[in-house]
């Protein structure tokens, strides 16, 4: 016999739930940032306490994925300014330690400051920071070369924050506007907008204090912002913006000094090459006990799991090698395979994908099939570049040996 209506459970003991987007995303943080767990990896850290200068190691590290990404969000947001303006020229990243305050702005063009057409109560920055599930990257159409896709973004690290402040000044509109909220973007305080000059000095700057309970911790430790640290010269490379950290401008002028600084060898020993303004290769000699390493970036993200423009590059360079590798040593070319000669490489690719689709929302993987790149980078017929990848780097003798 079917119950009734009127056998429905007490309410308290209802066992379906309907959550606010807001609270799923709390009640559930790994579908939009990963874990919000600590966890023991081996991870590509800085090392600033190198004799030498400063260092990207790669160590065994406590982290937390998912406020990690938080802090990552906010970053490729300022990157992604500089394919919007191309005037932009500066990002500033500051760690405050002791407060667990994080500060990141860029100079390049402010958001508009004016009211959304669809809801005139609303203005863009409130839009865009603190309205779920908001984008300029919906259009598919569009060719976009930035590094948002989904409406999370910037939100999921208000949702994550204890307080949460964006500030903007935009040169079009003649205003500035400065809103905070707290309380994981529950409590949004009212927005500041204030006139400007005709011709004020446009930034874009967010402040926030991740909520470290929600992350099971109580502080930043050293590891963490080594890691932190560590993605403000990544962006450094892949934006070629002036980077301060913590006031101090970042060393790195290009990317031969960038892989210099993962790698024990000499300059002469690394072959680079700017193929495009979409596409920057790098090659040098893996370390044989760990096989095949790569650093890579697509649109300013660290790909840290490679991918599609990773595979396209190794497999236009491994079948070179094998062919020198054939012709210089029989034995050693007899049933060599690509991903034997793979095995010796250290790859650096920073690149410009269009509209680019990635395996999980925490971005480690590009997914994108190589005829969607928007761009291509031919290696395999730059005889100069696979010259010098032979005769500098020390792989083929490498894979000889």
């Amino acid at each position: 016999m079917n119950k009734s209506i009127s056998d429905a459970p007490h309410k308290d003991e209802e066992t379906y739930q309907l959550l606010e987007q807001l609270d799923h995303i709390l009640k559930r943080p790994e579908t939009y940032i990963g874990s919000n767990k600590p966890c023991h990896e081996e991870m590509w850290i800085l090392d600033e306490k190198n004799e030498e200068g400063p260092k990207i190691i790669k160590k065994e590290i406590t982290y937390v994925p998912g406020l990690y990404k938080i802090f990552d969000e906010i970053l490729v947001n300022a990157a992604d300014n500089k394919q919007r303006d191309s005037t932009m020229t500066s990002i500033e990243v500051d760690i405050n330690q002791e407060k667990g305050e994080i500060k990141i702005c860029n100079d390049g063009r402010g958001i508009p400051v004016r009211k959304w057409a669809q809801d005139e109560s609303i203005y863009i920055p409130t839009l865009i920071f603190g309205k779920l599930l908001t984008s300029d990257n919906f259009n598919d159409n569009n060719k976009r070369i930035t590094g948002g896709r989904n409406g999370y973004g910037a939100k999921v690290t208000n949702i994550f924050s204890t307080k949460f402040t964006v500030e903007t000044c935009s040169k079009e509109y003649k205003r500035s506007f400065k809103q905070t909220w707290t309380n994981n973007m529950r409590d949004p305080q009212d927005a500041i907008i204030t006139k400007t000059s005709d011709n004020p000095k446009e930034f874009t700057r967010i402040t926030f204090i991740p909520d470290l309970k929600r992350f099971q911790l109580d502080k930043f430790d050293d590891d963490l912002v080594a890691l932190f640290k560590r993605r403000a010269y990544d962006v450094a490379i892949s934006t070629g913006c002036k980077v301060t950290l913590n006031g101090k401008r970042i060393p790195v002028k290009n990317m031969k000094d960038y892989m210099l600084m993962y790698i024990e060898t000499s300059e002469k020993e690394i072959v680079y090459k700017k193929v495009s303004d979409r596409w920057e290769v790098g090659v040098a000699k893996s370390d044989h006990t760990t096989g095949f390493t790569q650093v890579s970036f697509v649109n300013s993200i660290l790909t840290s799991e490679g991918g599609k423009h990773v595979d396209y590059i190794t497999e236009q360079i491994c079948p070179k090698l094998i062919e020198h590798i054939k012709k210089k040593s029989k034995t050693a070319g007899e049933n060599l395979k690509p991903m034997q000669v793979k095995s010796h490489l250290f790859i650096f690719v920073n690149c410009l994908i269009e509209n680019p689709e990635f395996e999980s929302q925490a971005k480690k993987q590009l997914a994108t099939e190589r005829k969607h790149f928007g761009s291509t980078c031919p290696l395999k017929d730059d005889e100069n570049f696979l010259k010098d990848v032979i005769k500098k780097t020390g792989i083929v003798e490498s894979v000889i040996n």
